[in-house]
C-alpha cells in the first residue's frame, strides 16, 4: 500500500525516489541553514522537529505522532495506547554519557512514533545528543548495515551489541559537514534508499 502523500504519487517506486530526493535535500538544508541548532536536543519535541523538517513537503503526518499500530517483521513497536506515555518517559531519561544516550535511542526506536521515516530522523536526533553531551558523533560510514540492523533488532532485549557497534564508530569531528552528508546517505542506505547522494542534490 502506498502511503498517502502531498505529491499525489500512487506508485511505490516513484514515491520512494521522490521521498529520498526531497528529504535528503531537506537534511542538507537542515545542516547548511543552521536550523539544526533549533532542535531541542534529546526530547520528543526535538525529534518531531527533525521529522517535520525532513518530510513536511511529502507527508501530512510529518512530525505528528502516528495514529496506528505498526510492526516490522515480527516486532511490534510501542502500542498506540502507550505511545504518548512512552514518549514522556523517554524525555525524562538520562543522557549524560554514551551508555545512557544509546539506551535512550533504543527506547525511542521501540516507540517508533511516526508512520514512516523513524530511523532516518532518529539517527540525526541521536547524533545531536552525542554531540551535545559527549562532544562526539557517529561516523556512520564505519557502521555496517547488516550488523547495525541485527544489533537494533536485538537491542529490544539486550543493548550491548548496539553499544559496542556504535562506540567503535565514534568521532570527535562534530562540525564536519562532509561527515554529516555522508552519514545521511548511509542512514538512508540502511532503509533501502540509495538513488541520490545528499551532497549532489
Amino acid at each position: 500500500m502506498v502511503l498517502e502523500n502531498k505529491l499525489n504519487i500512487t506508485g511505490q517506486i516513484e514515491l520512494a525516489k521522490a521521498e529520498e530526493r526531497i528529504s535528503k535535500q531537506k537534511a542538507k538544508q537542515l545542516f547548511d541553514s543552521g536550523d539544526i541548532s533549533k532542535v531541542d536536543v534529546g526530547t520528543f519535541a526535538g525529534l518531531s522537529f527533525i521529522h517535520a523538517y525532513l518530510f513536511e513537503d511529502i507527508y501530512h503526518f510529518a512530525g505528528k505522532i502516528r495514529e496506528v499500530n505498526i510492526a516490522k517483521g515480527n516486532f511490534r513497536f510501542a502500542p498506540l495506547m502507550y505511545l504518548e506515555q512512552s514518549l514522556k518517559h523517554i524525555d525524562t531519561m538520562a543522557q549524560s554519557n554514551f551508555d545512557e544516550i544509546i539506551e535512550k535511542y533504543v527506547e525511542m526506536n521501540i516507540a517508533h512514533p511516526f508512520p514512516e521515516g523513524n530511523g532516518r530522523a532518529t539517527r540525526i536526533w541521536l547524533d545531536l545528543i552525542l554531540k551535545k553531551e559527549i562532544k562526539q558523533v557517529i561516523d556512520w560510514n564505519r557502521v555496517d548495515k547488516e550488523e547495525y540492523i541485527s544489533a537494533m533488532q536485538r537491542s529490544v532485549a539486550k543493548d550491548v551489541e548496539i553499544k559496542v557497534l556504535l562506540k567503535q564508530a565514534l568521532t570527535d569531528q562534530i562540525h564536519d559537514r562532509a561527515l554529516f552528508m555522508k552519514g545521511i546517505d548511509v542512514s538512508y542506505f540502511y532503509e533501502g534508499y540509495s538513488a541520490f547522494k545528499t551532497e549532489e542534490l
